[in-house]
């Protein structure tokens, strides 16, 4: 139950702010990365944030439409989540490979990306669990 006061929050709300926040960071990074002489890095680091947010993205929209459509099946939810976990790992690793060593950026964006997901959904939950005066 949500405190008085306090609106819910919503997937499509924190996506929205991760994505803000991480277009912030990809730009620090690709300026931070210039510096050391690695501007690709920055470059892939912000791919990585980009992809991360599309995956974010396909899975609302695939929560979505398995919500609606429950008799649809597991199964096909299962194959929609696979494939694209798959496909994001795939481009990730064939990008670090050929790239390398910038290309790993794509890995560091990814994984800043899920970061910023996690503390966006946790953050509201901690401040609604504080005790009221």
């Amino acid at each position: 139950m949500q405190p008085a006061g306090l609106s819910p929050i919503t997937a499509a709300a924190n996506l929205r702010r991760s994505v803000i926040v991480g277009a912030v960071l990809g730009a620090v990074a690709i300026v931070i990365a210039s510096v050391v002489g690695h501007p690709l890095m920055g470059v892939f680091g912000v791919i990585g944030l980009g992809l991360g947010a599309l995956n974010n993205w396909m899975l609302q929209r695939s929560v979505i439409a398995y919500g609606a459509n429950v008799e649809a099946g597991k199964k096909k939810f299962r194959r929609g989540v696979m494939g694209r976990l798959s496909g994001i790992t795939i481009l990730a690793i064939a990008i670090g490979l050929v790239i390398h060593p910038d290309g790993l950026g794509v890995f560091a964006g990814l994984a800043i990306f899920q970061v910023l997901m996690l503390v966006g959904a946790a953050v509201p939950v901690f401040r609604s669990m504080r005790p009221t005066s």
